[in-house]
């Protein structure tokens, strides 16, 4: 994800409407959930190398204005003040930059992702303004941000009027809408905004960069209506992609017409664009209205409408020709005809849409024959044949009428599931006063003929009305509102895991002691792994704490604890969880391990056996079994099967499965110590993050799941010389090859003294320097305390031409105390300038006077006024003071809470309803949270129950407001203890 934003312009688009799909246009089916796609995301294109490419020349800008053609604007017009103007890209909204984000909240999100694939779609001359600028030259010469900001990027901060929009990011998609303002009504976003993000975008900046050091230009938006306004934007990119190409298709095959292209750049959504190209589309059968056209019943329809008077019916007939052998064939085939035209009509369909809207379309699920049949069928055997498709998981939707306004995702998800299982049916029901409304309107109103008209003529429009609503319509609308559904359902499902991955990744660690991961098991015993308190392995063991030998185990535990210091352990929430809490909480209770202060917590292993299987484990633990290397864990379960058959060696399978599970321990031991350093380790979609994950689309989540993950990590900071090469992959403007040349060069020339020496690595250009060198740290220790090591020699002449242009760059030879903060080196130039200013130095950072000296400043002269002073933004200002008042090491994670350490257990069965409890939630889904509160089992807080007067502020945006690891006070509604289920009321968030 590390390239997500710089190639968001450069996604490959996806096919909206293959020419193999079926055809909607004659007696259409159901809508079907779609199947999950491998769909291209921003962060799935890899960057092009810029080597060994002879770059274009470049046309000057007179010139390049002159070949700039603007397309029609059509539909989409919003009636404006005779004051308001367009908005630059490079402008932020004039006025006080004190208010607070201006950013509307939608209560219902759009759709997330764009279905299908790309297979082969055509970029036409009116796209050439889609394609991003490519990055510099890796090995480009030397690079600075010594100059202030404002050279840069313009803010409309002290402007009182908005400048007008530039051109290229107006129109430039070829459609007959404008981006900016479809853009804008899509995300709820204002114009501005839309604007610059999309300027940022095409200059490849980053989500995590934007967020921090753009702020005035986004309006102060968040990382997740960034990343918003990101997908949509790609949306429309690739429904203007497609657009183009069904257009070349056409025009190919011959049958492009003026309006038929103006239908097509109308359209704004996937759906739109099937509806108006499915007729066209090679391979499909032929249409009732194309074959009518074929006949040249095409004329007799348009006069139909213009010309009632002069139409007369007999004379197109042709006898012994098919569809013109009689006045009841031609008829019908004007009849297919106008129905057609009217299906098409934007003007009627944006009507029925708003008959919709104004009425009770509801949606109804039943269970189908099959499986009512599979059920009797399963429930007089012993064992289910199809244990997959267990009927009885879709009992709630087996009879279930929503109107579509109240259905709910999880609602949504569930039923599209039962549907693609064949366990379920779905129809759309439309209030037959749509069709009745529909009717009256299109022959009184749009369709009603020009001149006076005959009784029969009159019938056969209305008829053509009725056939259009039947036959096209109706499959029209429920297609779009089975799509909307699930595209909203998606998009809040897929929000729930982000929002849920964020707040597990920004755990504030606990650091300073040594800690023992503990992997419970019953069998196969306990696998143990202690750690320093910097995350080194001490020592590794199995235990067997529940059996025979407990006594002589306790021993064991005891000793390696006093051994090694360790006082906290933390326990895996896996099999045997519980037993091995109990085991524990009783030796603490009998002060086993004194003078130790032992103490616990319980942690989500979910992914641990994933990592303990993977490449980092095995460079954390070499003498992990090379067996196991590229193994699955499922791999050594099915040796336990050759184990039982006498087929491998017993000794030799419990040696590798204990050497595996210790990595687990290892895992679980480090979630707690550092959080985000561990996790990323693992694939997010592992973590145990949510619920849904398999009926969203899989591309959609990853690349959402990735963006959180580099946002988290770019945010927290990393130590360029202490951080682990997975890590760094995560930062905003480093891929994983540069990750790796990171490492590289810094196991060759050791540990890097200052930002500036990043340049020196091999493929870091400057606009991969500009995203990440604000998010890396160079915190000071002893070996950055003085002058840096001089650069590397001169290579040998074949290394030296790879490297072409690195020896030349000049770098600083000190250490730069500016480097361990989050200030951005674009703003050192303005940070030395504030500095003077307050009588202040940059070895003084965090300390006391400096931070007294900067609020003394601020009391006295304010922020806006400081910021001109020193000409820069009130915005950047403020990051410079957080930069320059936070003491060295800083970490945000600590505003965030820990992991609960506890001494003692509570049993379900001591719970009463009525008690009042704290816990912390462990999960969240679209249902409700689920909390830990001790006693075993999770309670659930249904979403009921969170009303607005219980949550913070802050916290009221979104319908699920609690996340993962925050701290709340419940009250027991209800205790199931013999089916596990505890029911909890929310009484307040806790701080």
């Amino acid at each position: 994800m590390s390239r997500r934003a710089r190639t968001a312009v450069k996604v490959s688009y996806v096919d909206l409407v293959s020419d193999e799909d079926s055809n909607h246009g004659d007696n259409e089916e159901e809508w079907k959930p779609p199947e999950p796609k491998a769909v291209p995301s921003a962060s799935a294109v890899g960057e092009k190398k810029a080597s060994g490419r002879t770059s274009k020349p470049r046309v000057p800008k007179d010139e390049a204005r002159k070949r700039d053609t603007k397309p029609p604007k059509a539909g989409l017009k919003r009636q404006k003040p005779a004051d308001e103007a367009n908005v630059e890209a490079g402008d932020v909204q004039p006025g006080s930059t004190e208010a607070g984000p201006s950013v509307r909240t939608k209560e219902e999100r759009m759709s997330f992702t764009v279905s299908g694939s790309d297979t082969g779609a055509q970029e036409g001359s009116s796209l050439a303004g889609l394609t991003a600028k490519k990055e510099e030259e890796e090995d480009d010469d030397d690079f600075t941000f010594e100059e202030p900001a404002l050279k840069k990027q313009k803010t409309g901060c002290q402007s009182s009027v908005e400048s007008k929009q530039p051109r290229s990011v107006k129109g430039d998609l070829g459609m007959s809408w404008d981006l900016i303002e479809v853009l804008s009504t899509l995300t709820c976003v204002e114009r501005w905004v839309c604007a610059n993000v999309v300027k940022l975008l095409r200059e490849e900046n980053t989500v995590p960069f934007m967020v921090r050091y753009r702020k005035e230009m986004i309006n102060r938006m968040d990382a997740d209506a960034v990343r918003d306004v990101q997908l949509v934007y790609e949306e429309l990119c690739a429904l203007a992609k497609k657009t183009q190409s069904v257009i070349n298709t056409l025009k190919k095959d011959g049958v492009l017409s003026t309006e038929l292209e103006k239908s097509l750049k109308r359209c704004r959504s996937a759906d739109e664009l099937d509806h108006v190209y499915t007729p066209y589309k090679k391979g499909c059968k032929v249409t009732k209205v194309r074959k009518a056209k074929a006949l040249g019943l095409e004329a007799a329809a348009t006069a139909l409408i213009e010309a009632p008077h002069t139409l007369d019916l007999k004379t197109w007939i042709q006898p012994g020709t098919e569809g013109l052998s009689s006045v009841e064939e031609v008829s019908t085939g004007v009849l297919h005809i106008l129905a057609y035209t009217v299906a098409k009509d934007p003007e009627t369909l944006t009507y029925v849409k708003t008959l919709c809207e104004n009425d009770d379309v509801r949606l109804h699920s039943a269970v189908t024959k099959t499986a009512l049949k599979e059920k009797e069928e399963n429930s007089q055997q012993a064992a289910p044949k199809n244990k997959k498709q267990d009927v009885d998981k879709f009992n709630l939707y087996f009879d279930f009428n929503s109107s579509v306004q109240r259905i709910q995702p999880h609602q949504t998800l569930a039923i599209n599931r039962g549907e693609s299982l064949k366990i379920l049916t779905v129809k759309m029901h439309i209030p037959d006063r749509v069709k009745k409304n529909l009717v009256w309107w299109c022959i009184n109103n749009r369709w009603k003929p020009k001149s006076h008209a005959r009784q029969a003529h009159q019938a056969l429009i209305k008829d053509s009305v009725e056939d259009a609503y039947k036959r096209l319509i109706v499959p029209f609308l429920s297609r779009t509102y089975r799509t909307k559904l699930t595209k909203t359902a998606e998009k809040e499902s897929v929000a729930m895991f982000v929002r849920n991955l964020r707040q597990r990744l920004l755990v504030c660690p606990v650091r300073g002691c040594a800690m023992m991961g503990v992997d419970p098991g019953f069998r196969h015993g306990c696998k143990l792994a202690i750690l320093s308190p910097t995350g080194q392995i001490l020592h590794t063991d199995v235990v067997y704490l529940h059996g025979s030998r407990n006594d002589r185990e306790a021993e064991k535990l005891r000793h390696l604890m006093v051994k090694y210091s360790c006082s906290r352990v933390v326990i895996g929430n896996g099999t045997a969880c519980r037993e091995t809490e109990s085991f524990f909480a009783d030796l603490i209770a009998k002060c086993y391990f004194h003078p130790l202060d032992v103490s616990y917590c319980i942690t989500n292993e979910a992914g641990a056996s994933i990592y303990s299987v993977s490449p980092e484990a095995v460079k954390e633990m070499p003498d992990l079994d090379p067996n196991l290397r590229s193994a699955e864990t499922k791999v050594v379960w099915s040796q336990e099967v050759s184990m039982e058959s006498g087929a491998a060696d017993p000794s030799d399978i419990l040696t590798q499965r204990s050497s595996l599970s210790q990595a687990e321990g290892l895992s679980i031991g480090r979630r707690v110590q550092d959080p985000l350093a561990e996790l990323v380790k693992i694939d997010p979609k592992h973590i145990g993050i949510g619920t849904y994950q398999h009926d969203v689309s899989s591309a959609a989540l990853k690349a959402a799941l990735d963006g959180v993950v580099q946002e988290c990590v770019s945010f927290v900071g990393v130590d360029i010389n202490t951080c682990s090469e997975i890590l760094m992959r995560h930062v905003a403007g480093l891929s994983a090859g540069r990750a790796r040349n990171i490492a590289e060069w810094r196991e060759q020339n050791g540990p890097f003294c200052n930002r500036e020496q990043l340049k020196l690595v091999k493929g870091m250009g400057p606009k991969s320097y500009q995203q990440c060198a604000g998010f890396i740290r160079i915190n000071q220790t002893g070996h950055s305390s003085g002058k840096c090591a001089p650069p590397p020699a001169a290579p040998t002449q074949a290394a030296a031409k790879k490297a072409k242009g690195k020896s030349s760059v000049i770098v600083a030879t000190h250490f730069n105390p500016l480097d361990q903060t989050c200030i951005h080196p674009e703003s050192y130039l303005v940070t030395r300038r504030f500095l003077s200013l307050i009588g202040g130095n940059a070895s003084e950072i965090g300390s006391a006077r400096l931070k007294q000296s900067v609020e003394q400043k601020v009391a006295s002269c304010g922020v806006d006024e400081l910021s001109r002073t020193v000409g820069t933004t009130p915005e950047t200002l403020r990051l410079i003071m957080d930069g320059l008042t936070q003491p060295p090491g800083f970490d945000i994670r600590q505003d965030f809470g820990q992991e609960d350490f506890k001494r003692g257990i509570v049993s379900i069965r001591d719970l009463q309803v009525g008690a009042v409890l704290t816990g912390r939630v462990e999960n969240t889904c679209l249902f409700g949270a689920f909390v830990d509160i001790g006693v075993g089992r999770s309670g659930l807080i249904h979403k009921s129950k969170m009303t607005l007067d219980k949550l913070p502020v802050s916290q009221r945006r979104r319908s699920l407001a609690l996340g993962p690891g925050e701290r709340v006070e419940v009250r027991v509604l209800d205790v199931d203890a013999a089916r596990g289920r505890i029911s909890l009321d929310l009484i307040r968030v806790l701080p």
